[in-house]
């Protein structure tokens, strides 16, 4: 084991600057830890069922070192065995989509409930779709002190491009209108979104899709990472705002790539402060349990805008479910004290309901 995670320190070492000035201090730390072999032994085996995109950025060098030490050991799912004669798993991560991987989920779930499975398929599934992860939200109708949490006003178009318009004017949308995909299923396709500026330009677009009612936010979007009950906030550049005189002179269909990416960070930005500031810490905190309970899910972030020239009116515009993890600060000491904290309760309700303490 000490050698196969001498190989993984190998490979991080040629994917970073070798240099030890460069290094910090905690990268320092775990080489030196695996070359004197001082290892923890095993706490818990998470099985891994990711795309490969994702497994690269997820599962860092410096990530599974840290989760190593912790005594996390981190395997890989073999989708062309039964996940029943894998193992043993404690937890089972994943992010891979068909119904015959979730049907094959849950009836892991039925016949291993001392495994925890992060997260539940059915739960997951309220996510796939745009229109139902942010009804969740709108039900919430969250205000307090600190703030208000709503969502755009949105229209679904399943299809018949031509009749978009009169649904528009109808339901009394007003311009621009952001459009995306109906599904969002992880893809680069699901993250596409064009901004439609005039009435005609509407037929232009391709169902089945939502509309959304594109709100000014000074181009500056908050990405909010949930973990559990952990809670991580970044910047990030997004769409500017749309002036009445720009609307008035604009026309056509605007096609943007996915404009929350990690190149397009605004943490270290010169930003005006009322643009900047992020959003209240206990509006989050609110927001992220009573989410994390309707939506039966620990694995989350949500894409946050501040309504410009307002100070705490906020909307959620999209929840996405596993996101990159990797890009979220200090995600390796969050991440591992989550997964051992999520065995620790699983250990504690198993003797609850049976009476022992599992092994």
């Amino acid at each position: 084991m000490v050698v196969e995670n001498m190989r993984m320190f190998r490979l991080m070492e040629e994917n970073r600057d070798t240099s030890m000035a460069d290094e910090d201090d905690e990268t320092k730390t775990i080489k030196k830890v695996f070359n004197e072999g001082l290892i923890d032994p095993v706490k818990l085996v998470v099985g891994f069922a990711l795309t490969s995109k994702k497994r690269k950025s997820f599962l860092q060098p410096k990530f599974e070192g840290l989760a190593r030490l912790k005594g996390i050991v981190f395997v890989a799912i073999d989708q062309d065995k039964p996940l029943s004669e894998q193992g043993p798993f404690d937890i089972v991560l994943h992010k891979l989509s068909g119904k015959e991987w979730q049907q094959v989920l849950e009836d892991y779930r039925q016949t291993h409930p001392e495994v925890t499975v992060l997260d539940p398929p059915d739960a997951i599934k309220h996510l796939h779709n745009r229109q139902s992860m942010l009804q969740v939200v709108a039900d919430l109708n969250l205000s307090d002190t600190y703030g208000n949490v709503n969502v755009p006003q949105q229209l679904v178009i399943k299809k018949d491009a031509s009749s978009i318009a009169l649904k528009v004017a109808k339901e009394r949308l007003r311009l621009p209108l952001v459009a995306k995909p109906l599904v969002s299923d992880g893809s680069a396709k699901s993250h596409e979104l064009s901004l439609a500026y005039d009435q005609y330009s509407l037929q232009k677009l391709e169902p089945p899709l939502v509309l959304q009612e594109f709100v000014n936010h000074g181009g500056v979007l908050f990405k909010v990472f949930i973990v559990g009950e952990a809670i991580k906030v970044v910047r990030r550049f997004s769409l500017p705002n749309v002036s009445k005189r720009q609307l008035s002179r604009t026309s056509g269909v605007y096609r943007f790539p996915r404009v929350s990416c990690a190149v397009a960070s605004a943490d270290d930005a010169d930003l005006d402060p009322d643009v900047a500031e992020l959003p209240p810490r206990p509006l989050l905190e609110k927001l992220a349990r009573e989410l994390r309970r309707r939506l039966g899910l620990q694995l989350f972030n949500l894409d946050m805008i501040r309504e410009y020239g307002t100070r705490n009116n906020f909307y959620v515009i999209d929840i996405n479910y596993f996101p990159g993890y990797g890009k979220m600060p200090e995600y390796e000491h969050i991440f591992t004290d989550f997964l051992l904290n999520v065995v620790k309760r699983n250990k504690y309700n198993n003797h609850l309901t049976t009476g022992r303490l599992s092994p």
